[in-house]
């Protein structure tokens, strides 16, 4: 069975950490205390032994006595004197030739007297440590000189008072009174210090250990960069503090962005209405928003804890390619819906036919189809003779009848003139008249969320009885036209060396304008902000014409709204009409 050693609490190992920085600043301060004590004995010893030798050596009756015959006897209390008065730990007198006449240690009469410094013989006075019967002393060495008339400024011996250096032991027991006060003093105040600290820390760190909150860390990004959608975090202060990989690069962020807000970045507009939940809607909805090229829907949600808003977070998904496919469904769904309206008329015109044929009027029912056909070629006529583009031609026809199911006409400019394109500019130049053309039927016949009608007699256009967006006004007709102005949409397609543009009228009560820049960044079109299924036509019209290198705007006439598409192109496919 193997023991599992139990972890050590960040409290725990604060504490330990706390507790031998204490002990190392401690030693370090008692290291310091007991040298500054030792250079304390020196300096004040030094300088009392000094004085204690010179005051012997200028002893007349020492220097009487040691020119006599015998000094040692005659010396002897004068030594003896010495010590008793001063309470060093040794004198010692030597003769002119460095042998020790006297000595509070026995041991050293008659030795030869180390000198610390050879200057000592030629009349110097030294002082320093030195090793004296086993011992380490600190000594002065005075030289004593004749003051005779016979021997004035002779050298008649050395004096050396000693003084015990105490040991480290010694010192730390002299020091103990104030120092070990000291030293408990301050590990008190380290413990209780410490203490607090990892209380605070813990509290900061809400109870987590070290490894919990590493595991934290290292699960965050793992869960941040192994997500296919972009996450950004913002403080309530609009400060970004956390961004995926994904993120920055869907919304273009420079790599070092965090910690800096959205208005340091330059995030304007309807992105940054959406970032700080400046738009008031509720929480958790998804919104359509065009950045750089990319179609981005985006949900936002509020963070808070105990009441108190910590900031928010935001997914973002790229649905470009998803805003593609949607409109290649949608062109199937058209294409039913052509289906569906050319039934719905068949039948009808069936219908009419039998009930000639009934009535016997067979006259009328040859009139009836001759019409029929003649408004049939006339349409194609049309369509075909200024459009030369079968892709184009085709989704024209194809909108013509779901407009007439609608009771809308759906009008061809005579301004019109449209070669034969390449496909990929076709295809693009259907997507965007595509999705003009049903933002204008919706408005002109059942209202649209980004129209407004506009006052009577307004310059911005408007109709003359007021119409509303959502079927009539007082006079009855789709989009606010009276009982003898039916609803109706225009196109108009011109083509120059370099680019095709694109006009789309209508009689629509034309659009508010305080909305008429951001419909096309919110991207909603006819059923936007409902179900968010079709709330990007507009944005992706934008995103073609952009990517074409063109632009779409929208403008109020004194009819209704004009929206205008501008895109440049590669060329055309002559010779094929």
């Amino acid at each position: 069975m193997v023991a599992v050693t139990p972890r050590r609490t960040l409290a725990g190992q604060l504490l330990v950490l706390q507790l031998a920085i204490i002990v190392v600043v401690l030693v370090a301060v008692a290291a310091v205390s007991l040298a500054q004590s030792e250079a304390t004995f020196n300096r004040v010893e030094g300088r009392r032994v000094a004085a204690l030798g010179e005051e012997l050596a200028g002893s007349p009756l020492l220097r009487d006595r040691l020119n006599q015959p015998a000094p040692a006897e005659l010396v002897a209390p004068l030594v003896q004197n010495a010590l008793n008065r001063s309470g060093v730990t040794s004198v010692t007198v030597a003769d002119a030739r460095g042998r020790v006449v006297s000595s509070t240690d026995p041991t050293l009469v008659g030795s030869q007297l180390v000198l610390g410094d050879p200057d000592v013989a030629r009349g110097r006075a030294w002082s320093g440590e030195l090793e004296v019967g086993g011992s380490r002393e600190l000594v002065a060495q005075v030289p004593v000189l004749g003051a005779r008339e016979y021997n004035l400024g002779r050298h008649l011996g050395v004096v050396m008072i000693g003084e015990a250096a105490p040991t480290w032991s010694e010192r730390l027991v002299g020091a103990s009174s104030y120092l070990f006060t000291y030293l408990g003093i301050a590990s008190l105040l380290g413990v209780a210090g410490s203490w607090l600290l990892a209380r605070r820390i813990k509290r900061q760190t809400l109870g987590l250990e070290p490894r919990e909150i590493a595991g934290l860390a290292e699960h965050r990004e793992a869960l941040l960069h192994g997500i296919a959608e972009g996450v950004i975090a913002l403080d309530p202060q609009q400060r970004i503090t956390l961004v995926n990989a994904v993120g920055r690069r869907l919304l273009d962020l420079p790599e070092h962005c965090l910690g800096r807000s959205l208005a340091d970045l330059r995030i304007s507009g309807r992105l940054r209405d959406v970032l700080a939940g400046a738009d008031g809607g509720p929480e958790a909805r998804d919104e359509v928003v065009v950045r750089g090229g990319r179609v981005l829907v985006m949900n936002r949600m509020t963070v808070t804890k105990d009441g108190r808003r910590l900031g928010s977070v935001t997914t973002l998904r790229d649905r470009t390619e998803l805003a593609r496919l949607e409109q290649e469904i949608g062109s199937f769904r058209s294409t039913t819906e052509l289906l569906r309206a050319q039934t719905h008329e068949f039948a009808n015109q069936l219908h009419t036919i039998s009930g000639l044929i009934q009535i016997g009027e067979h006259d009328e029912v040859v009139r009836y189809v001759d019409a029929l056909s003649r408004h049939r070629a006339s349409l194609d006529l049309t369509v075909t003779s200024r459009i030369h583009d079968t892709a184009v031609a085709a989704l024209l026809m194809a909108k013509s009848a779901l407009a007439a199911e609608r009771r809308v006409e759906l009008r061809i400019s005579e301004r019109t003139g449209l070669d034969r394109l390449e496909p990929a500019v076709a295809a693009d130049v259907a997507t965007v008249l595509g999705n003009l053309v049903d933002n204008a039927v919706e408005a002109v016949a059942g209202g649209w969320e980004g129209r407004t009608a506009l006052p009577s007699g307004s310059p911005e256009g408007g109709t003359p009885d007021g119409g509303s967006p959502d079927g009539g006004g007082p006079g009855g007709g789709p989009g606010g036209g009276g009982p003898d102005e039916p609803a109706w949409v225009e196109v108009e397609l011109r083509r120059d060396a370099s680019s095709v543009e694109i006009v789309v009228r209508d009689s629509g009560p034309g659009v508010a304008p305080q909305l008429a820049q951001e419909v096309f960044t919110h991207g909603f079109t006819t059923k936007a902000a409902r179900g968010g299924e079709r709330g990007i036509g507009l944005a992706l019209t934008r995103l073609v014409c952009h990517r074409r290198g063109g632009e779409v705007a929208v403008t109020n006439t004194e009819e209704g709204a004009m929206f205008t598409a501008r895109m440049s192109v590669t060329g055309t496919l002559e010779g094929v009409r």
